[in-house]
């Protein structure tokens, strides 16, 4: 059907000379009643927003009330527009029907082709009239009625039902696409309001668990010095104990030289003035422990370099000089970790106090972008090859004792992922190094 033959059934009108007056008077009733029924289309459709059922209602009516119908059906069919409903609808008189036993045997009839054979619709029908109904070029069911009797259904009438049952189709379509947005929206608003208490939520956690974390650091940087405090002064009490007994000794030995009628006096000034040393030896000893257990939990926790200060003040004998040069800019590190290093670092001072005739000790750390490396350097006699050599049996003999240190000095450094050097330092001692790469993850 060409434009001019649609828009002619539209109106009806196929000649305009005066000689056809009862024509043209019918064509002007039918032109009449296609305005109003468009009017009405128009008012039905615009309810998309109000829902598919009001929307099938409304069109129900106004297809109802333009062909004079005893009854009209609405129906979708079987597979199309699968979130429309209703499926079907009946207006009878004034009542709508959507169970479909109480159809007329000629509704019913229709019903099954517009639900299973939608593609039928426009074919003839024996009783009443039938339009299909489209979207996309593919039939999704249409409007079946029983016109009242007396009444003439003309092209222009089946046109307009055509025309609403399309645009049903249309708004149909629409009012689900309307209703899944705003369900959508709804959903994505809940969603929203979900995601920013959850935010809200971990955000105090996040707080809570960092102030946990900083609480729990600085109790394990206490821990660290107190344990290194505590094995200081066991270790101190053996030295000092033999010390103290050396020096008791000789002084007992040259009290008796001098009872002696024929005394040998410069050997009983000797013996007295290695027992001076010795006590002096010991006065150190005890002053570092002394000192080291003055200081306790109260002392607020500090960074990795803090720490280091502290704890060189804890090793520091009268005849010992101990230096913290900290170079680049610190980074946080876990507590297991700030706690081996400083026991490490602890453990290589009190070496240089016990074992060596050192007057000077540096500790050096250096921030480097993929590693930490701290160094512990003497002035002292040491040998690094001979400590070498000591750390390569402690490791292989599991031997106790001071050889024991510095076996667990390096099973700290490989627990951090690193490498532990001892080499000549530069200031002609002992250098025990370390190199930890970045980042340190928490144990």
């Amino acid at each position: 059907m060409t434009a001019n033959d649609y828009l002619g059934a539209l109106t009806g009108v196929r000649s305009g000379k005066r000689s056809y007056y009862p024509e043209y008077v019918r064509t002007a009733e039918r032109l009449e009643r296609a305005v109003g029924a468009l009017d009405r289309i128009s008012r039905a459709l615009v309810r998309t927003g109000e829902g598919p059922r009001a929307l099938v209602e409304a069109v129900v009516r106004a297809a109802a009330d333009h062909v004079q119908a005893d009854w009209l059906l609405f129906a979708l069919a079987d597979g199309a527009l699968r979130a429309a409903r209703p499926r079907f609808l009946l207006l009878a008189g004034e009542n709508l029907v959507e169970d479909e036993r109480l159809f007329p045997p000629d509704a019913l009839a229709h019903l099954r082709i517009l639900r299973t054979r939608p593609w039928e619709a426009g074919e003839p029908t024996g009783s009443g009239v039938r339009v299909p109904m489209t979207l996309d070029c593919e039939p999704v069911g249409g409007i079946a009625a029983r016109p009242a009797a007396g009444m003439e259904v003309a092209d222009t009438d089946l046109a307009v039902l055509r025309v609403l049952a399309n645009q049903a189709a249309v708004a149909l379509h629409n009012s689900f696409l309307v209703h899944a947005t705003m369900r959508l929206r709804g959903r994505t608003e809940q969603l929203s309001e979900a995601a920013e208490q959850q935010a809200r939520d971990l955000a105090a956690r996040n707080a809570e668990l960092q102030e946990t974390q900083r609480r729990l650091i600085g109790v394990m940087q206490r821990q660290a010095l107190d344990d290194e405090r505590h094995r200081i002064a066991r270790e101190l009490h053996d030295s000092v104990t033999q010390d103290v007994l050396s020096a008791g000794m000789m002084i007992e030995i040259c009290r008796s030289d001098l009872t002696e009628p024929d005394a040998d006096l410069a050997a009983v000034r000797e013996k007295l003035t290695e027992a001076k040393a010795l006590t002096r030896h010991a006065v150190e000893r005890l002053r570092a422990a002394i000192y080291a257990l003055h200081h306790n939990e109260s002392e607020p926790p500090g960074s990795l370099p803090v720490l280091l200060e502290r704890l060189s003040t804890v090793h520091l004998p009268t005849d010992l000089e101990v230096g913290v040069t900290v170079l680049g800019e610190p980074v946080p590190l876990p507590g297991e970790a700030e706690h081996s290093l400083l026991r490490i670092t602890g453990e290589a001072l009190f070496n240089t106090v016990m074992h060596t005739n050192a007057t000077r000790a540096r500790i050096r750390l250096r921030y480097l972008p993929d590693r930490i490396r701290l160094s512990i350097s003497d002035d002292g006699d040491g040998d690094p090859g001979q400590l070498r050599r000591t750390l390569r049996l402690a490791s292989a003999t599991n031997l106790a004792g001071t050889h024991r240190g510095l076996a667990n000095m390096r099973a700290r450094t490989e627990e951090l992922g690193g490498t532990l050097a001892i080499r000549r330092s530069r200031i002609g001692g002992i250098q025990v190094l370390l190199e930890i790469p970045l980042p340190l993850e928490a144990g």
